[in-house]
């Protein structure tokens, strides 16, 4: 007895002593690198304003020797890219935000109306020295902002959080999200020439971060595995040329970010990271890889359900939904339903004509009807942005005279007259004890439930990314031409393919110059973004939409105004509207020719057909609920038109 206690004594000192003497997490040497790649950045920025002051700014020489102190000082930039996109977005606008005014359409607008956000810094300053006139002061303040908003990051409460080790997992997050999305295409960065070289600076630098990380937080390390294959993505980068258009985005992606990325997550896991951060609002910590669908979540597709988890309960849901999407008792002559324009066979849109019909079945739609397949990965509803969720589009659709033209009220004693609807709707009280009877949001959340499940179906593309099932070479070479010089990772951002980019809390609206008809004889009259947010910026400006399986949905456009794809391409290959010779004094899509070959087209087209979904449609219902309203009892299936 007396021996076993000794030998415990012995193992509780041993045990102890394995504590006590355990290395502490000390954050000096990872703050003191962020603080002196901070000052380094705040110098070459301080050193650029002066350098601006000093010159006439007169001659081509002047404006080459100003860019090339940019270039300098974006390389400096690159150096603490990765926190300061984190630590304080809004701020970071100021440093290198690529539009000159910007309208936020962000999360938040979920809690707080559109507000405007002048931009400055890098961008914008190399994008001002090509303009016809460069004046001195106007440049100058470019830059000034850009200090102003750099000295927020030397602040106690910016520094202070980097003492804990969450940040540091977070920060890696967005930046691996960036180097698959954003990094490499040119969308912030002015001159495609620069696009690689900064990247491959950035990404020598995030080493040197990672190593400071290393050794000041032991207790929740950066794994080996990680900081192995992080090297040898930057072995990689070193090794592909300069140009941008050459550089092989797809083997990037799907051998070093993706896995990268992955891992990051798992750590996330396995520390616990919470974060308090609305950078991180959409993104979810359980997503194993960048192409899976659950990455972010940009609306609530269960709306007054949100809080049902029982298996019977959501088949329940999903079954009532399903039977109101075809059911044209939503509609006030009991003739037109959901399907009547977002058919189920045709992806959920319209592919007959370039505007469905009006609800008096003469006249057409202002507007093309967008397919409900990936809407819920965007935080603004409707081609303008107008609704901030899926419940307030559906109860629009049903009012709205040249739609459904229904009384919300009237049509739910409609649909109540039906047994088989009063009695699910009634069982499913018990699921939303916040309501004491049935409301139209539980009609609505149906809807939206029933049709979202069609959302979650993975392309080739997706199945290459995640288990290395091999594409045909012209499958890559069209990405990385949608990468890199057709230009069109720059709105349509990995992975949804859509105006999302990461942290994926933002909808992108632009400006194309879509025109009235083919002819371009003139733009489109359609004001868009505008009759929401009227704001110059946002005049003819329209969501960014997913390219997921738009080879089944066409016609193309707010207006439907092209019937290929091949139309598309070539409207943006000719630089929009403005290219064609419109006037559209606010396009944001460049107006220059992307200069494409034919079969750099034809290998984008194969691209695109590689993001075409595997989705298990369904069949519409056989029949619809009968209503103790006789005269209701002659609707048929989907509606009449």
């Amino acid at each position: 007895m007396a021996k076993t206690l000794i030998i415990f004594f012995i193992f509780t000192i041993i045990a102890f002593l394995s504590i006590a003497f355990q290395p502490v997490d000390d954050p000096k040497d990872y703050i003191k690198r962020y603080e002196t790649k901070i000052n380094n950045f705040r110098v070459q920025q301080l050193a650029l304003l002066q350098y601006i002051k000093k010159n006439n700014l007169q001659t081509a020489i002047d404006l080459e020797e100003i860019k090339e102190q940019i270039d300098l000082t974006r390389n400096s930039m690159k150096g603490v890219d990765f926190f300061l996109r984190y630590l304080d977005p809004l701020a970071y606008k100021k440093i290198n935000g690529p539009l000159p005014v910007e309208w936020e359409t962000e999360v938040f607008e979920k809690y707080e109306k559109p507000y405007k956000r002048i931009g400055a810094g890098l961008t914008l300053a190399a994008l001002y020295l090509e303009e016809p006139v460069v004046e001195k002061d106007s440049l100058a303040r470019l830059i000034q902002s850009a200090i102003s908003a750099t000295e927020s990051y030397q602040a106690d409460s910016t520094t202070r959080p980097l003492q804990a080790y969450t940040h540091f997992f977070l920060c890696n997050r967005l930046y691996l999200l960036n180097l698959a999305a954003i990094y490499t295409t040119g969308f912030e960065c002015p001159h495609t020439d620069r696009v690689i070289p900064e990247l491959r600076h950035m990404m020598a630098e995030v080493k040197d971060i990672y190593l400071a990380y290393a050794g000041s937080f032991p207790s929740t390390p950066l794994p080996n595995e990680y900081l192995e294959l992080y090297e040898r993505a930057l072995l990689f980068a070193r090794d592909q040329p300069n140009d941008n258009s050459m550089f092989d985005h797809f083997t990037f992606i799907k051998d070093y970010i993706n896995p990268l990325f992955s891992l990051n997550q798992t750590y996330i896991r396995r520390y616990e990271v919470v974060s308090a951060s609305f950078v991180d609002y959409s993104l979810n910590n359980e997503a194993t890889s960048i192409f899976k669908k659950d990455l972010y979540y940009g609306q609530n597709t269960k709306g007054i359900f949100l809080r049902v988890h029982d298996d019977k309960a959501l088949v329940e849901i999903d079954r009532i939904g399903k039977m109101l999407f075809y059911d044209p008792i939503l509609s006030a002559n009991n003739s037109r339903s959901c399907f009547s324009c977002h058919n189920s066979f045709e992806y959920f849109t319209d592919t007959a004509t370039a505007t469905a019909f009006q609800f008096n079945h003469q006249d057409f739609l202002p507007r093309n009807t967008p397919s409900l397949i990936n809407v819920e990965y965007n935080h603004l509803v409707m081609l303008d942005g107008k609704h901030i969720n899926l419940q307030n589009q559906v109860k629009e659709v049903v009012s709205n005279h040249m739609e459904m033209g229904s009384d919300r009220a009237a049509l739910l004693k409609k649909i109540l007259s039906c047994a088989d609807y009063e009695k699910t709707f009634k069982n499913l009280l018990t699921y939303t004890p916040q309501e004491k009877e049935v409301t139209f949001d539980h009609v609505a959340s149906a809807i939206t439930f029933y049709y979202s499940k069609f959302s979650y179906g993975y392309a080739p593309f997706d199945e290459a990314m995640d288990q290395n099932k091999p594409m045909p070479p012209a499958v890559t070479r069209g990405f990385n031409l949608f990468m890199s010089k057709a230009q069109c990772a720059t709105c349509h951002f990995v992975p949804q393919f859509n105006g999302v980019k990461p942290p994926f809390v933002g909808s992108e609206f632009e400006v194309l110059g879509t025109p009235a008809d083919k002819n371009f004889t003139a733009l489109s009259a359609d004001v868009g973004r505008f009759g929401v947010n009227p704001a110059p910026e946002m005049l003819h400006a329209f969501r960014t939409g997913s390219i997921r399986n738009i080879a089944h949905t066409k016609p193309y456009m707010h207006n439907g105004v092209f019937t290929s794809l091949e139309e598309v391409i070539d409207f943006y290959n000719a630089g929009g509207g403005a290219g064609k010779g419109l006037k559209v004094e606010n396009q944001t899509l460049s107006s220059d020719s992307l200069h494409l070959s034919a079969a750099e087209k034809k290998d984008l087209l194969v691209f695109i057909h590689a993001l075409d979904e595997k989705i298990p449609f369904e069949a519409p219902p056989a029949k619809l609920p009968t209503s103790r309203t006789k005269s209701l009892n002659n609707r048929k299936v989907g509606g009449d038109y």
